[in-house]
């Protein structure tokens, strides 16, 4: 209750809908997708339309929280071509997006909760988590789909704001 959280790949909305259910009426979630969800009518939560990439939806972001994130989530995934390294490079471009953005919006110490698929890039995905944040730890949930690739990483305790990287000259 009370977090600040993003939705990255909003759309339809369903984490939305967990999330400012947990956070409640004194929590702020902030969702971003380039098609928004149906309205859910809930005071605290509120949809930024836009691409991901552009530095002008990280700054609605931002001004939307009204303070730094606590979770940032992420079931971001590009429209899948059938073209196994194809498809791999583009998830892994999606992937390092939402590092990249958790780093311009989380607190020190917040987590990033992102999906990742079990192909030739998972492994270097996992060491740029890993060197980003205190603990990394993946799971595939009992409803994925028999022979599915996708599972969930929580990764907790941002070691640093790319803020807080820029004050210090890193």
């Amino acid at each position: 209750p009370g977090a600040r959280v993003v939705d990255l790949g909003c759309w339809p909305g369903g984490w939305l809908q967990v999330a400012a259910e947990g956070v409640g009426p004194s929590g702020r979630v902030v969702g971003i997708d380039v098609k928004p969800p149906e309205p859910l009518g809930a005071a605290q939560v509120e949809v930024v339309t836009g691409d991901l990439a552009d530095e002008g939806v990280v700054e609605r972001v931002r001004a939307a929280l009204g303070g730094p994130a606590d979770v940032v989530l992420s079931d971001l995934a590009p429209k899948l071509s059938g073209i196994r390294h194809s498809d791999a490079a583009r998830h892994a471009e999606l992937v390092r997006l939402a590092l990249l953005r958790s780093q311009d919006w989380l607190a020190p110490g917040g987590s990033l909760l992102l999906k990742l698929f079990m192909d030739a890039e998972f492994e270097g995905l996992l060491a740029e988590l890993r060197a980003a944040f205190s603990a990394v730890r993946s799971t595939k949930p009992d409803a994925t789909r028999r022979g599915s690739a996708e599972l969930y990483t929580l990764a907790r305790g941002l070691r640093a704001s790319r803020a807080a990287l820029a004050d210090h000259g890193a």
